[in-house]
């Protein structure tokens, strides 16, 4: 018989598979302490606030003592990105539609709130219990749709990048967080007229009429919630199409 796969020790101990120790005094540490510790830093200060040694100072520990824990920054960043995440609203009694809008505004708005999962949630997949849990109640919405299972799954994933792309937009545009608008385009620019001054009409000629119709001119009238429900609602026609072929 085939010997399972060995998970890696932080996903262990983020399932709760910690090993007991049963002789010596209670460990002081435990992986939901240092996760949070190192989400309040990077909340305050960025990624780049976040090393071992911060965390561990913020606990009040060695910085070897972490490495009980987890074994490198890499594995605190994956425990970070499942201990940020909140519980998802139940899809009992709500229509797939609704909810999936739902969801999806949730998980946008989370990104908005902590601006450095935008650096880590395209590198680390869904590992932990929290955001798993997301991807099933996803799931759960779209029973009885007459989806197949590849299908739910495609879903789930184009929302979820929908969610990180309108959210990556945001900031690169300087509209978010203050700690993200070295890295934005424009900053307090108006990238509408940024971009009016730098396409040749002749080259460009369908970005130039939008331009110069004012379709972008304004940062943040173009990132504006009133463009979230656009493209979300674009999506969820297809997948309401998509429901009306199988049915079909």
């Amino acid at each position: 018989m085939a010997q399972e796969r060995p998970l890696p020790s932080v996903v262990e101990r983020m399932w709760g598979r910690e090993p007991v120790t049963r002789r010596g005094p209670r460990p002081r540490l435990d992986l939901a302490t240092i996760t949070d510790a190192a989400i309040e830093i990077a909340d305050a200060e960025g990624l780049t606030g976040v090393s071992m040694a911060a965390v561990a100072s913020r606990v009040g520990v060695a910085a070897t003592a972490l490495y009980r824990y987890v074994d490198s920054k890499e594995d605190l960043l994956t425990a970070m990105t499942d201990g940020i995440v909140p519980p998802p609203p139940e899809p009992e009694g709500t229509p797939w539609r609704d909810y999936l809008a739902l969801w999806t505004r949730i998980q946008r708005d989370l990104l908005l709130e902590h601006a450095w999962l935008l650096s880590v949630v395209r590198l680390v997949p869904p590992l932990g219990p929290q955001r798993l849990l997301w991807f099933d109640r996803a799931l759960t919405a779209l029973e009885g749709t007459g989806l197949g299972p590849g299908e739910k799954v495609n879903v789930v994933t184009s929302l979820t990048g929908y969610a990180l792309t309108d959210a990556t937009l945001t900031y690169g545009l300087g509209v978010g967080d203050p700690q993200m608008e070295s890295a934005s385009i424009s900053g307090a620019a108006d990238y509408g007229e940024m971009l009016t001054g730098l396409i040749d009409p002749e080259t460009y000629p369908s970005l130039s009429a939008v331009l110069h119709e004012g379709a972008m001119h304004g940062a943040e009238g173009w990132v504006e919630d009133a463009d979230f429900v656009f493209g979300l609602d674009l999506l969820l026609d297809g997948v309401e199409a998509l429901i009306g072929r199988r049915a079909r």
